[in-house]
């Protein structure tokens, strides 16, 4: 007996473009909104302060949207999602805690230099 091959022919399927431009329409929004934040709104509207906290959490909601669709993340088991959010959050809580302590750090350092001066000049 002769052996044959059958050969199967499939059309490609076409890409996902709808999705990619959804994706990049998602991030340019986002984008364009810290731009916003960041220059065009004075500082008389929302203070300094409120501006940072604005800018970074929309930072992070853009990291953590694009770590979902191209990291394939959003599309995993949610122990896999939660394994790795855990950690980033505790991370981030960190890195906050200790800029938030850093100030008070320093504040009791000027406060010390300025005892030290006024001893020192009495």
């Amino acid at each position: 007996m002769g052996h044959t091959e059958h050969i199967h022919t499939t059309e490609i399927a076409k890409p996902n473009t709808a999705g990619i431009w959804r994706v990049f329409w998602i991030l340019l929004g986002i984008t364009a909104l810290e731009f916003i934040v960041a220059l065009a709104i004075p500082d008389s509207v929302i203070s300094h302060g409120w501006k940072v906290v604005l800018y970074i959490l929309m930072t992070v909601v853009k990291a953590a949207y694009i770590i979902g669709e191209f990291m394939h993340l959003s599309h995993e088991v949610k122990f896999l999602l939660y394994a790795i959010i855990l950690p980033m959050s505790f991370i981030v809580w960190l890195l906050g805690a200790m800029i938030w302590e850093s100030g008070s750090v320093y504040d009791s350092h000027e406060s010390v230099k300025k005892k030290t001066e006024k001893a020192k000049g009495k």
